[in-house]
């Protein structure tokens, strides 16, 4: 990219202050950081392409804050504290318009997080984001897929389904004119990853996942990875009033509460002897949960509301579908 050594040196080296752990970070051929004694290091890795992930046009503040949020959001769904984040930027050309914005909401949200930039590249090519964030665990500690066990209460944070109306929104700006699409359409790029609610879970959660690709397929896979299954009554989804209003009917409000991609909400079950102490564990997250179902035995699955068995056919988001 022409310019590349301009643009790194003007937009993405010394914008933060140092970390402790971070010996090094640009100006060498490698980062050289120095974790904590006593933790695991949980790194997760996630790339956004225009066209698939947000539009071309998209304003580059929103697409820098969905991009470091939905790679701290995997941090949250494990219990882990972020620390480090390396970059790799690939732009048509040099645009200092669109980086601007985009540097100023990348670093405000990873200086809320306490992350540091430590690393990353440049090049010339199709508009695309690739980032791999990194972040500290107690050893043994982990949350993970593979922990449900039968009579565990599933319980999910914030609400679900704006993200999908937002990108509703997004890909049909005729919608523009319905209640609330402006709100909607913001809320599908600035979610809230759950950092505090995940370090919470630690000590009380059988297993998590951050719902990306919907809540019906993200409780699939710890659903697969536990070896059981689910009953979720409908009536306790929680759904904003905006997506209500926006959408104008319950039932299709719950759907999509069901199967609303890049949420970047929590899925976690919880042990009976466990499910007391949620609320009190949470509350200094300043994050709403519900409980919304049960973990049963291998082979079953249902949707229900308060009762009454549905018989809908729901799939999440598949990015290679869309």
């Amino acid at each position: 990219m022409s310019g590349e050594f301009n643009l790194i040196e003007k937009y993405f080296v010394n914008r933060q202050q140092l970390r402790k752990d971070v010996l090094l970070s640009a100006g060498d051929d490698c980062a050289i950081v120095r974790p904590p004694q006593n933790v695991s290091i949980a790194i997760s890795t996630d790339t956004l392409v225009a066209g698939t992930h947000f539009l071309v046009d998209a304003n580059p503040a929103w697409v820098a804050h969905k991009a470091l949020a939905s790679n701290i959001s995997d941090l949250a769904a494990m219990g882990a504290t972020p620390a480090w984040v390396s970059l790799a930027l690939t732009m048509p050309e040099p645009d200092e318009a669109w980086l601007k914005p985009f540097c100023d909401s990348f670093f405000s949200l990873a200086d809320y997080f306490g992350i540091q930039l430590i690393g990353g590249d440049t090049t010339k090519g199709p508009l695309s984001l690739t980032l791999t964030v990194q972040g500290f665990v107690p050893e043994d500690k982990a949350l993970r897929r593979d922990g449900a066990k039968v009579g565990d209460w599933i319980y999910v944070t914030g609400m679900l389904g704006d993200s999908k109306a937002g990108l509703d929104i997004i890909l049909n700006p005729t919608l523009k004119n319905k209640p609330y699409s402006d709100v909607l359409e913001e809320r599908h790029y600035l979610s809230t990853p759950r950092v505090l609610a995940g370090c919470a879970l630690l000590e009380l959660a059988s297993s998590a996942i951050d719902i990306s690709d919907g809540l019906i397929s993200d409780l699939a896979h710890i659903l697969k990875r536990s070896q059981v299954g689910a009953s979720i009554d409908v009536s306790l989804l929680p759904i904003s009033n905006e997506l209500l209003q926006f959408v104008g009917d319950v039932e299709l409000a719950q759907q999509y509460a069901l199967t609303s991609g890049e949420e970047y909400e929590l899925c976690f079950t919880v042990p009976e002897h466990n499910k007391g102490s949620i609320d009190s564990a949470l509350a200094h997250s300043n994050t709403k949960v519900t409980c919304i179902g049960q973990i049963r035995p291998q082979g079953h699955f249902e949707l229900h509301q308060r009762g009454t068995l549905l018989d809908w056919d729901l799939s999440g988001y598949d990015h290679f579908k869309a």
